[in-house]
């Protein structure tokens, strides 16, 4: 009698697919129906964050890294701060949007949807690079990688000003080429499930997708506390860590430790108004990097 494979050797198959599935459904409906992206973009983060809370339940890497009863509230503080810094860095460039961006696309919506985002991801890598090798921007971005866990809730433990500065950067680099309002919408939907995704705290293993996007295993090295092994700045896409020299995963290969390596450099998660402070305060550790 064959066995019949279980309900988590399933979902470790099949909750990234799944996963993909949506967004390319999702993004085919909006289009085809007309909905609303500013509707929609929410919404669809709001069901990828609850989608893989399940999973972290139902197949978790780490029993440890589940938040406690604290980190969930401090979480959830960062994750409001985090959209209200999202939504300032897209009201930031709405203008440039509306003269630059066309309604319509130039070229074959699905032809420049690949393109936008091709462009968005060299962005957001660039930018993410270099808040780990400036020393002014790592004191921002080095909020994100004070919790000594990786997991959904706190993806969105960030300075409010890295934030800004990044999707800033990566939404005013989109426009600015000219890509029409669909292909970013598209673009978008897909960056937001990866983002989330890559810090899910989730047993996936994705095998050689892994040398074209961005995946768990991945990420977890970029919370590395050893840096040897920390690159991987790319957060939906894996070839420009391939192509800059930044990609260290191998199979089986995972993180000892996540964090700081030198934790006293910045504030606790907990102390949220210190953290938002800390840019402004004299630097009591290394300069740069995760660790």
């Amino acid at each position: 009698m064959v066995p019949v494979p279980s309900v988590r050797a399933v979902l470790r198959v099949s909750a990234y697919p799944f996963l993909l599935a949506s967004t390319v459904s999702v993004a085919a409906a909006a289009l085809c129906l007309d909905w609303d992206p500013d509707r929609v973009s929410p919404l669809f983060l709001l069901g990828v964050i609850a989608y893989l809370t399940v999973l972290e339940r139902v197949i978790p890497h780490r029993w440890a890294w589940h938040p406690n009863a604290g980190e969930w509230r401090w979480y959830g503080v960062y994750f409001l701060l985090t959209m209200v810094a999202s939504a300032f860095a897209q009201y930031l460039v709405s203008t440039v949007v509306s003269v630059v961006s066309p309604n319509e696309s130039t070229l074959n919506l699905w032809t420049e949807i690949p393109a936008a985002l091709l462009t968005g991801s060299l962005a957001s890598y660039l930018v993410h690079r270099l808040g780990h090798t400036n020393a002014i921007l790592w004191r921002l971005h080095g909020v994100h990688h004070v919790p000594e866990k990786v997991n959904v809730a706190n993806n969105g433990v960030n300075h409010v000003l890295d934030i800004v500065l990044a999707q800033g950067t990566v939404q005013l680099a989109l426009v600015l080429v000219g890509f029409s309002r669909d292909s970013v919408f598209v673009a978008g939907l897909f960056v937001a499930a990866q983002g989330y995704f890559v810090h899910a705290n989730i047993d996936v293993r994705i095998g050689r997708l892994n040398h074209v996007l961005a995946s768990p295993e991945q990420h977890r090295l970029h919370h590395s506390t050893d840096l040897s092994e920390a690159g991987h700045y790319g957060s939906d896409l894996s070839i420009w860590d391939h192509f800059f020299g930044s990609y260290t995963w191998r199979p089986g290969r995972e993180p000892v430790a996540v964090g700081l390596g030198d934790p006293a450099s910045f504030p606790r998660t907990g102390e949220i108004v210190s953290s938002l402070l800390h840019p402004l305060r004299r630097a009591k550790g290394p300069g740069t990097g995760s660790a």
